[in-house]
């Protein structure tokens, strides 16, 4: 596998009725690509894929790598804590035309052994091969964590198992990947406030969900720190920490959902179990997309009409 830098987690954008928003999702791809945005994966957790029927999963990759059309790698996400459903599933995705890698979080709620987390992942890349895969360790989402020498078995057993996307949220667990693993195995931290620690000690970039908000600048601060610009990474880091933060102030993607409804890009509407952000944390977020000048290019509302002074 290239692909270095910095991927977007993309939104997917749904009407006011629950439907998905094609136009809208389109749009989204061609902003983020002309932002400057080395990569994008569909229907990951920031894309509420465990919330999409079938259709409307494979539809939204679909659409995704049809507006990308080339211009930079799409990923699709594949997870499901049933390894007979994850391999018929990524069945389907593998027949999607231009379709770049697959990147698959641990199985959730069954809380499996590290044994069983080798097979479930082996089975997907056997199913997907020769397209490549990301193994997705989340473990505050998924209740288990794979570790890296679970995952120096898999690199050694399935050669298109390229990258892994790491958001343990701990270091000493990435730095031992970048230790152990094969050279050419690419490591992404999976936590915007982490990115550049984990570039720092080895790691080839981030699969990001601020970069939703401000592909151009997150995708600027992972390129500097992957060049060893470090000044000009700090200082991006810094100004977009509160970002990387408030993204989380609710469960994610709503925050990140209703500061792109306040941009003008997309509505704020999530599916349920998830809900909206608070009005309070919806003013936060307001305030701080404000002061980030994030809502500078925002639309004027219909029937708005400025008082002259």
């Amino acid at each position: 596998m290239e692909t270095t830098g910095c991927g977007t987690a993309i939104v997917t954008p749904f009407r006011e009725d629950g439907s998905l928003d094609e136009p809208a999702l389109r749009e989204l791809v061609n902003w983020q690509i002309e932002s400057g945005i080395d990569f994008l994966v569909a229907c990951g957790s920031t894309g509420e894929a465990a919330t999409l029927d079938e259709e409307e999963w494979l539809r939204a990759v679909r659409i995704v790598v049809e507006a990308a059309a080339g211009r930079v790698p799409v990923w699709g996400g594949c997870t499901h804590n049933s390894t007979r459903t994850l391999v018929r599933q990524a069945g389907l995705l593998k027949c999607i035309p231009g379709l770049s890698a697959v990147l698959s979080a641990n199985p959730y709620y069954n809380k499996p052994s590290q044994e069983g987390q080798f097979q479930h992942f082996l089975a997907l890349a056997k199913t997907v091969h020769p397209l490549p895969v990301c193994v997705y360790n989340v473990p505050g989402r998924t209740a288990v964590n794979l570790n890296p020498e679970t995952v120096v078995r898999l690199a050694a057993a399935a050669p298109n198992i390229q990258a892994i996307k790491e958001a343990s949220g701990l270091l000493p667990q990435i730095a031992e990947l970048v230790h152990s693993l094969p050279q050419g195995f690419k490591i992404f931290s999976g936590d915007d406030n982490l990115a550049l620690a984990a570039i720092g000690i080895g790691g080839h970039g981030l699969i990001s969900v601020a970069s939703n908000e401000a592909p151009a600048d997150v995708a600027r601060m992972i390129r500097a720190a992957l060049d060893n610009n470090w000044s000009e990474a700090r200082a991006l880091e810094r100004r977009f920490a509160r970002l990387f933060e408030a993204n989380f102030w609710e469960s994610n993607p709503s925050p990140v959902k209703t500061v792109l409804s306040l941009m003008g890009r997309t509505t704020d509407h999530v599916r349920l179990p998830l809900v909206p952000p608070t009005a309070a944390t919806r003013a936060r977020l307001e305030r701080l997309a404000g002061e980030l000048g994030l809502l500078k290019h925002a639309p004027v509302p219909a029937g708005f009409r400025a008082e002259v002074f």
